[in-house]
């Protein structure tokens, strides 16, 4: 059982009567856990190889809702100069304002619009990422991972997500142009998450 319902066109009151207990036990808020989240990316460079980074500083809430799925949500807020990549050349040009203008825009935000059931345990969840002064709407696909309680007795969930935007719709159009054609940064980023939360008591 997943972590948003599947679709059903029954009403909600029937969906929480039919839901079984590992479901019903899940609603409730979730406070994401950074030390064991990786909120990553990945970029074609000169058109031959990947470069990988991640955003090491940021605070992550969930509302999973088991009987009424449409009441799930999902926020996050990442703090831009939190960017690492392997790279301290490569950092600091991804902070300056040829690219995220961190001192001007420091926090990039999600806030979920809407989650939905793709059968199995794959979900969608959309909703609206802000970034440069520019907010317009994401879509992630899911593969929820399952539930367990950790040595602590905290009660995890745990999820990775995959989807991919263009920079350029959020003002990210920064190039250089190659001697053999095309350009040193693609247009096209690739984003994954490896997500683990901890219900709130």
């Amino acid at each position: 059982m997943g972590i948003f319902g599947r679709k059903n066109e029954t009403t909600p009151a029937a969906v929480a009567t039919s839901a079984g207990p590992d479901l019903a036990a899940l609603t409730g808020d979730y406070t994401v856990d950074p030390s064991h989240t990786t909120l990553g990316f990945v970029a074609r460079h000169a058109m031959v190889t990947n470069v990988k980074g991640s955003f090491t500083d940021f605070t992550g809430s969930l509302h999973l809702d088991g009987s009424d799925p449409s009441k799930s949500t999902a926020s996050f807020d990442v703090q831009m100069e939190s960017i690492e990549t392997g790279n301290a050349d490569r950092d600091g040009h991804l902070k300056s304002s040829d690219f995220f203008k961190t001192d001007e825009f420091p926090t990039m935000t999600f806030r979920s619009t809407s989650a939905e059931s793709l059968g199995g345990d794959d979900y969608r969840i959309t909703g609206d990422l802000s970034l440069l002064g520019t907010t317009k709407s994401l879509t992630i696909d899911l593969e929820y991972n399952g539930s367990a309680k950790d040595p602590f007795g905290n009660e995890r969930i745990g999820f990775e997500g995959k989807a991919t935007i263009l920079r350029s719709e959020w003002g990210l159009t920064w190039n250089a142009a190659l001697e053999t054609g095309g350009v040193l940064v693609s247009d096209k980023i690739k984003l994954n998450f490896d997500i683990s939360a901890i219900k709130n008591a």
